[in-house]
């Protein structure tokens, strides 16, 4: 609510330049193109928030259950996730260093963005703290989060590299920043999607997904992310820039980029192996039951697939494990931390 309003003024005045002879962002007539950078990266970086925020909510779903503890610290990992949303309204112009801002300006953007990264880093701990000592089970979708805590832990590390504006003058706009991008949005956001979409499947479609493909399917796109996305980090550095289809040769990047289309190759059938997988589970995995992965949130207490109405009366919650409560009454260390 708070970000989309200035994406939708920007675009009012964009057309407004456009179709009515206004002059907002002609920078002919008086108008500044700064100010619609400014504009779009009030949305632009909030909403890479709002994209993973979501992907984090799956891995507290996920991991506590595969590790058979409840998560550790949720009162801190509450709080750090509202303090991510709060100072990503306060981060935009990281992508502005190389338009030439004031150094007050810098010296804000720089620090704001390196706060950021402290509840972040909390949110990682909570979630390591939830494995540590836990009897881990090493199921496709607690895989996919495994590899989401490492990789967006080098997102964020590379993040706050970005940040520091003297190092993003000499990197701003490459192939370097791109890395970092999908780092995020593909090692954090997508494998977390994947993860929830094995978790959630059984109970959807009432089957089980076939492992083996589930796992080549984590394999193939492990291995293809990290030789596309680790790997792209490296024409950035050599001076690479984003937005380009074709470079004169001698430059130094042809070997990486190389490597970068192979590891395409191997995420692609990553995929392939998860539709086949999904498709041919439909019809031919085997029932799931209510309860494949003994939960304790309340879309396991019904069938799979849950009937229209959900529940046929509503049931009493009393904590945040309201399936474990009523199926392990006599173990209250599963219901405070």
């Amino acid at each position: 609510m708070i970000v989309i309003g200035p994406l939708t003024a920007a675009q009012i005045m964009l057309l407004v330049d456009r179709y009515l002879g206004g002059h907002f962002f002609d920078t002919q007539a008086g108008g500044s193109a700064v100010i619609w950078m400014h504009f779009f990266w009030i949305f632009g970086h909030p909403e890479v928030y709002v994209l993973i925020i979501p992907g984090f909510a799956i891995a507290s779903e996920v991991i506590p259950v595969f590790s058979r503890k409840p998560i550790f610290g949720y009162s801190v990992m509450v709080a750090a996730t509202l303090t991510i949303g709060f100072l990503s309204l306060g981060v935009w112009a990281h992508h502005m260093f190389t338009v030439g801002m004031t150094s007050y300006a810098n010296a804000f953007f720089t620090a704001s963005t390196m706060a950021i990264g402290v509840p972040t880093g909390i949110k990682i701990f909570n979630w390591l703290g939830t494995m540590w000592g836990g009897k881990i089970s090493f199921t496709v979708p607690m895989r996919f989060c495994v590899a989401f805590l490492f990789q967006f832990l080098i997102a964020g590390l590379t993040g706050i590299m970005l940040s520091a504006s003297p190092f993003d003058w000499q990197l701003g706009n490459s192939y370097f920043v791109v890395a970092h991008f999908h780092y995020v949005l593909i090692g954090g956001l997508i494998f977390t999607i994947f993860a929830g979409s094995y978790y959630w499947y059984p109970k959807v479609t009432g089957r089980m997904w076939n492992d083996a493909l589930g796992r080549a399917h984590f394999w193939l796109f492990l291995i293809g992310f990290h030789l596309t996305f680790d790997f792209m980090h490296i024409p950035g550095v050599l001076g690479m820039p984003r937005r380009i289809y074709t470079y004169e040769a001698g430059r130094g990047w042809e070997l990486w980029n190389l490597i970068i289309s192979v590891g395409v190759l191997f995420q692609a059938a990553g995929i392939l192996c998860w539709a086949t997988n999904f498709v041919w589970s439909y019809f031919r995995g085997p029932a799931a039951g209510n309860d494949p992965w003994d939960a304790w949130t309340l879309e396991w207490s019904t069938t799979s697939p849950p009937p229209e109405y959900n529940f046929g009366a509503a049931p009493v919650v009393a904590s945040r494990r309201p399936l474990w409560d009523m199926k392990h009454p006599e173990d209250p260390d599963w219901k405070y931390e």
